[in-house]
């Protein structure tokens, strides 16, 4: 398969990990930083994850089926944490997730 019919996926990816990269970083801000420990560590994982499966599709890896797999499984996780929290950097990021979730199940 050729990396533009995973463009979709790549685009979904990528915004995924744009919003970890945003919720951490803003976690990091928020009043109870402690509170929101795991929700940062996820997000740092989460938004590996996701270039890391975004790369592989840009290059046609043998291992799309896997590491869209194993990104669809994180984002998941992620999106439960973030919506655990209030702050409107976590709804958005378990959205973000949730649309990756969706588009990483249809690749692998």
């Amino acid at each position: 398969m050729s990396h533009a019919q995973y463009k979709d996926c790549i685009e979904a990816c990528n915004a995924c990990a744009d919003a970890c990269d945003h919720c951490s970083t803003a976690c990091l801000a928020e009043d109870d930083v402690k509170m929101m420990a795991d929700c940062i560590k996820i997000d740092i994982d989460c938004a590996a994850m996701c270039r890391l499966a975004a790369a592989a599709m840009a290059r046609g890896s043998s291992f799309v089926d896997e590491f869209c797999r194993l990104c669809s499984d994180l984002c998941e996780k992620c999106a439960e944490e973030c919506s655990k929290h209030e702050a409107q950097h976590c709804k958005d990021c378990a959205e973000a997730c949730r649309k990756c979730v969706d588009a990483c199940r249809q690749m692998a």
